[in-house]
Protein backbone atom coordinates (compact mmCIF):
# COMPACT_ATOMS: atom_id res chain seq x y z
CA UNK A 1 0.00 0.00 0.00
CA UNK A 2 1.29 3.60 -0.99
CA UNK A 3 2.18 6.02 1.94
CA UNK A 4 -0.01 8.78 1.65
CA UNK A 5 2.86 11.12 2.91
CA UNK A 6 4.57 10.49 -0.64
CA UNK A 7 1.75 12.04 -2.56
CA UNK A 8 1.39 14.95 -3.65
CA UNK A 9 -1.24 17.03 -5.41
CA UNK A 10 0.00 20.07 -7.69
CA UNK A 11 -2.71 22.56 -7.99
CA UNK A 12 -3.06 26.14 -9.51
CA UNK A 13 -2.11 29.39 -7.63
CA UNK A 14 -6.05 30.22 -8.29
CA UNK A 15 -7.37 26.91 -6.82
CA UNK A 16 -4.60 27.28 -3.91
CA UNK A 17 -6.01 30.66 -3.23
CA UNK A 18 -9.57 29.61 -3.20
CA UNK A 19 -8.50 26.90 -0.76
CA UNK A 20 -6.99 29.18 1.50
CA UNK A 21 -9.53 31.86 1.19
CA UNK A 22 -12.07 29.29 2.23
CA UNK A 23 -9.71 27.75 5.09
CA UNK A 24 -9.28 31.53 6.38
CA UNK A 25 -12.97 32.21 6.54
CA UNK A 26 -13.63 28.52 8.37
CA UNK A 27 -10.47 29.77 10.86
CA UNK A 28 -12.09 32.98 11.69
CA UNK A 29 -15.53 31.26 12.21
CA UNK A 30 -13.75 28.99 15.05
CA UNK A 31 -12.22 31.82 16.25
CA UNK A 32 -15.50 33.66 16.71
CA UNK A 33 -17.08 30.47 18.46
CA UNK A 34 -14.40 30.67 20.81
CA UNK A 35 -14.91 34.20 21.89
CA UNK A 36 -18.77 33.44 22.02
CA UNK A 37 -17.76 30.74 24.34
CA UNK A 38 -15.37 33.50 26.42
CA UNK A 39 -18.18 36.08 26.27
CA UNK A 40 -20.75 33.81 27.91
CA UNK A 41 -23.03 34.25 24.49
CA UNK A 42 -26.58 32.06 24.27
CA UNK A 43 -25.90 28.72 23.61
CA UNK A 44 -28.05 28.10 20.55
CA UNK A 45 -26.13 31.31 19.21
CA UNK A 46 -23.07 29.03 19.69
CA UNK A 47 -24.61 26.05 18.17
CA UNK A 48 -25.50 27.99 15.11
CA UNK A 49 -22.14 29.20 14.39
CA UNK A 50 -20.56 25.65 14.45
CA UNK A 51 -23.43 24.07 12.76
CA UNK A 52 -22.23 27.10 10.08
CA UNK A 53 -18.57 25.92 10.63
CA UNK A 54 -19.40 22.37 10.26
CA UNK A 55 -21.15 23.35 6.84
CA UNK A 56 -18.27 25.34 5.79
CA UNK A 57 -15.96 22.09 6.35
CA UNK A 58 -18.27 19.88 4.70
CA UNK A 59 -18.20 21.89 1.60
CA UNK A 60 -14.70 22.45 1.75
CA UNK A 61 -14.20 18.78 1.84
CA UNK A 62 -16.66 17.98 -1.43
CA UNK A 63 -14.82 20.41 -3.45
CA UNK A 64 -11.82 18.53 -2.66
CA UNK A 65 -13.27 15.53 -3.16
CA UNK A 66 -14.72 16.45 -6.66
CA UNK A 67 -10.91 17.21 -7.59
CA UNK A 68 -9.46 14.35 -6.37
CA UNK A 69 -12.29 11.88 -8.33
CA UNK A 70 -11.94 14.03 -11.48
CA UNK A 71 -7.89 14.30 -11.29
CA UNK A 72 -6.24 11.35 -8.99
CA UNK A 73 -9.16 8.79 -9.00
CA UNK A 74 -9.65 8.82 -12.65
CA UNK A 75 -5.91 9.09 -13.64
CA UNK A 76 -5.52 6.28 -11.25
CA UNK A 77 -7.80 4.39 -12.79
CA UNK A 78 -6.41 5.07 -15.97
CA UNK A 79 -2.66 3.51 -15.00
CA UNK A 80 -4.56 0.22 -13.30
CA UNK A 81 -3.78 1.65 -9.79
CA UNK A 82 -6.44 -0.48 -8.28
CA UNK A 83 -5.54 0.73 -5.09
CA UNK A 84 -7.23 3.73 -5.76
CA UNK A 85 -10.70 2.90 -5.28
CA UNK A 86 -10.06 1.37 -2.08
CA UNK A 87 -8.21 4.81 -1.15
CA UNK A 88 -11.18 6.69 -1.93
CA UNK A 89 -14.02 4.57 -0.54
CA UNK A 90 -12.25 4.91 2.66
CA UNK A 91 -11.76 8.24 2.43
CA UNK A 92 -15.64 8.40 1.41
CA UNK A 93 -15.96 6.56 4.81
CA UNK A 94 -14.68 9.06 6.62
CA UNK A 95 -16.48 12.12 5.48
CA UNK A 96 -19.69 10.47 5.86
Amino acid sequence: MKECCNKKKHRSPEDVKALINRLSRIEGQIRGIKNMVENDEYCVDILNQIAASRAALGSLANILLEDHIRTCVAEGIKNGDEEIVSELTQTIKKII
